[in-house]
This record gives structure tokens, C-alpha cells and sequence, in this order.
């Protein structure tokens, strides 16, 4: 029986370990010690899982590592980490975004030979025949290309952890949609599902609006007060949109509630428990906002416990087409129109253009040509 090929990429104190023969009996193991061999590897051999083992790395490795795990986003990954270094946010980030699994120190080589052949097989299923999200939990994320399927493996992960999330992307990418389909496939499905865009709401009122204000509060408060928006999700998932657009006295009662898990409405004296998961969107730099002293340090990284990124459009090579031919029956049926398809050149047209305004941009070019089409 021929071996099936293994990618391992083992960074840190590599002398710390070998392969078990349990290992080589049963893979034909490529070993790697640095990022480039490992992507000058993968660029010679098709390679269905690879074993990551992190023995140590400090921030700025952790980013490349993230950034080569993303750039290889097909592979099955399975990590090797200490117990330690799995607590600290970078590395629990890295785990649930793209690791099929992940074990500690010190290994067994039984368990890890049969998460690797775990891996393997679940790799070959996922080489069948895609299929395209389009009901009603799933928020219609259409697509078949390898940047949609990542993003569909990192919605059912990241579901799954009660923590708070950071999405970026481009305007128009469909940050909401992901986080629907977040909160759609987490325990909280039955709870309310809140979006808020922080950009679009006043600065005077803010506050009052996410935490609520008691009777008298200011000039125009009801008699009977009224809650924010924290305490109507509670016991399901709150976004916050356009995150980087809060205020730095927002940015501190934010953090506050992020850390105590209670609420003060504004004019209140005392202080309300809520159960609320946030996810938090963004198409600015978060991390360049905090070095320029715009967004809190301690802010963004409580909000970045798992970080999503949503790929543009010009990156889900196929989609657009896909998406077109959704759309087109959506407004077709909400207008009464009946058309048979798309014709060859509009076919190229939808293929080459780089939709710079994302899938917004199409859907809105959609509905207009709906709208206007005279046969």
C-alpha cells in the first residue's frame, strides 16, 4: 500500500522532536522547518493534511503562520501545541480558524496518527461535488470557490465558540450575512439576532441606544425608561457594525461590558447582568487604528479573541456568476418578471469585471437590470 503524503511543518525547537515510526509506516512525511520550504514544498506536491508543530513563536510569527495557514486554506491541518500557549488568544484564534484539530504536548503518536488519517479522509469528502448555502439559516452564502467553502469551515468552528468575534472586509463582502450565519448555527440560533451599525446612530445618542436609559435620563427619556439594545439580545448575539467608528468614552464602556457582562443605563444607579454574545465589523485596520491611538489596545483584543475575514468578491474566482444567476431569480420573482438566463456576453461581463463594490455591487447592478429589462 503506497503512504499518502504529509506535509509537517515544525517551527520552533525542532530537536525537541522526531517522527514516531508509527508515522513513517503510514505517511510519506515532507518535513519542513521554516515557512518558505514549506510553501515551496507544497507548490511541488499536491498534500491533503499537514501537521503544524508550534513549539514557541512570538506575535509576529504567529501573523505569518495565520497568514501562511490561510494562503494553504485546502489542507487539513492539525496542530501541536503546548497546553500553555493554547489559553493565549493568538493561538486559540489560529486553532479555530484553520485547524481540522489540534493536540498538546507531549504527543501520543496512536491519537495523532488517527486524528492525521481523520483528516485525510474528511479532505477526500470534501473533494466531492460542492454545494451552494442558500436557505434561510445559512444567509445565503452562494459559491463554490475555495475562499467560499474556507469561509463556510470557519462559520461552523467559530459558531460553535461562545467568544467574541471580529469580522473584516470590504464594504459590500456580506459581514452581516456571515455573522447571521454565525449566530444561525450557534446555541444561540433562538435567541434574537441584533445588528446596529455604530457609524450610522449620533454621537449624543450612542450610549443610550446600546445600554438604555432610565426615566429622566435627559430632556425627551420616557416616563418608564427604556432598554438598549444589549439587553434586547439578550441570550443571543449582538453586532456591531462599523466598530471602528465608536468613541474613545464608548470604546470604555464597551470594554467594560465585554469584561463584567453586566449593563448601566444611562440616568440608572445600579448595574444589570445580560448574556449576550457580540460580534463585532469592521472594514478599517483595527490594528493600525490602535497604533495610531484611535481604537483601544485592550478593546481590540477582547474583540479579537476569533478574527474572520471575509473575502471579496474579485478573490471567489466562480462566484460571481453563481451569484448573478441567484439574484437574478430573487428580483425576478419579487417583480413578476420571467427571464431564461443570461446571455453569453453577460456572461463574460459578470466573469471579468473586478466588482470593486463587492457582492453589493452586483446584487444593486442586478436589481437595476431586472427592473429595466424590457424583454
Amino acid at each position: 500500500m503506497s503512504l499518502r503524503p504529509l506535509i509537517c511543518l515544525t517551527l520552533g525547537a525542532r530537536s525537541l522532536w522526531t517522527i514516531p515510526p508509527v508515522l513513517q509506516s503510514s505517511w510519506d512525511v515532507c518535513g519542513a522547518s521554516d515557512l518558505n520550504s514549506a510553501s515551496q514544498a507544497l507548490k511541488s506536491r499536491q498534500y491533503l493534511v499537514g501537521l503544524l508543530l508550534l513549539i514557541s513563536a512570538d506575535d509576529i510569527e504567529i501573523v505569518e503562520v495565520d497568514a501562511f495557514l490561510e494562503a494553504h486554506q485546502l489542507i487539513q491541518w492539525v496542530g501541536v501545541f503546548s497546553s500553555a500557549n493554547i489559553k493565549l488568544p493568538p493561538y486559540r484564534a489560529l486553532i479555530v480558524q484553520h485547524l481540522f484539530d489540534f493536540h498538546t504536548w507531549p504527543i501520543d503518536p496512536f491519537r495523532l496518527n488517527h486524528t492525521l488519517g481523520h483528516a485525510y479522509g474528511f479532505s477526500e469528502l470534501s473533494g466531492l461535488p460542492d454545494f451552494v448555502i442558500t436557505s434561510q439559516n445559512d444567509m445565503a452564502l452562494v459559491g463554490n470557490s475555495a475562499a467560499i467553502q474556507h469561509l463556510r469551515k470557519q462559520i461552523t468552528k467559530v459558531a460553535t465558540a461562545d467568544a467574541p468575534v471580529l469580522i473584516w472586509g470590504e464594504s459590500g463582502s456580506g459581514k452581516e450575512l456571515t455573522a447571521q450565519a454565525i449566530h444561525h448555527h450557534s446555541l444561540r440560533a433562538k435567541g434574537p439576532f441584533i445588528p446596529v451599525n455604530c457609524g450610522a446612530i449620533p454621537a449624543s445618542l450612542v450610549q443610550s441606544e446600546l445600554f438604555g436609559y432610565e426615566r429622566g435620563a435627559f430632556t425627551g427619556a420616557k416616563n418608564e425608561g427604556n432598554p438598549g439594545l444589549f439587553e434586547l439580545a439578550d441570550k443571543g448575539t449582538l453586532l456591531l457594525d462599523e466598530i471602528g467608528e465608536l468613541s474613545s468614552s464608548l470604546q470604555v464602556k464597551l470594554l467594560r461590558v465585554l469584561q463584567e457582562h453586566e449593563i448601566r443605563r444611562v440616568g440608572g444607579s445600579w448595574s444589570k447582568a445580560i448574556n449576550v454574545r457580540v460580534i463585532a465589523s469592521t472594514n478599517r485596520d483595527l490594528r493600525k487604528l490602535v497604533l495610531e491611538g484611535h481604537f483601544r489596545e485592550d478593546l481590540y483584543y477582547r474583540l479579537a479573541e476569533i478574527i474572520v475575514r471575509i473575502p471579496s468578491l474579485a478573490e471567489r474566482h466562480g462566484d460571481a456568476v453563481l451569484l448573478a444567476h441567484h439574484f437574478l431569480g430573487r428580483f425576478a420573482r419579487e417583480n413578476g418578471r420571467t427571464f431564461k438566463g443570461f446571455m453569453p456576453d453577460a456572461i463574460a461581463a459578470i466573469s471579468d469585471w473586478p466588482w470593486p463594490g463587492n457582492v453589493r455591487e452586483l446584487e444593486n447592478r442586478l436589481k437595476r437590470a431586472v427592473i429595466m429589462a424590457e424583454s
